[in-house]
């Protein structure tokens, strides 16, 4: 007897990368949004946040999900504000080590990824659709 593949398992992958990849862009929106926050309440710069992904493998069904969420131990930017309230003794601000091109180019693929994930549930409505049109 040959099993035949879970159809869920579609769904299921789809699904999984919606959320991952929404959860993504919700992270890049976070790092834009606090490019010029020179203390994020600790006294330090805001550090970029970086979402780590891994695959999910939960009884055959196969997807992505966000692990965790790190802070990016680069080194921040120093640059020249002497008039700056955070400004040390030589006028230099430590300001976040977000780039805005690098949280662009991230959004840009992040929302590619998301949009190719809705686009494979519609195409499955569709074929499901379709499929109870023909068992009329």
């Amino acid at each position: 007897m040959k099993i035949e593949p879970n159809t869920f398992n579609t769904i299921d992958i789809a699904t999984s990368g919606l959320r991952a990849y929404g959860r993504q862009m919700k992270v890049i929106g976070s790092n834009m949004a606090n490019i010029q926050t020179t203390d994020a309440g600790n006294g330090q710069p805001y550090r970029r946040l970086i979402a780590e992904f891994e695959a999910q493998t939960d009884d055959g069904a196969s997807g992505v999900s966000i692990k965790d969420i790190v802070r990016d131990q680069s080194p921040f930017q120093q640059v020249l504000k002497p008039g700056h309230p955070n400004a040390d003794e030589n006028g230099y601000v430590s300001m976040p080590n977000v780039n805005w091109a690098t949280e662009m180019v991230n959004l840009n693929a992040a929302s590619r990824a998301y949009q190719a994930n809705a686009a494979i549930l519609k195409r499955y409505q569709k074929m499901v659709e379709s499929s109870l049109e023909l068992l009329r």
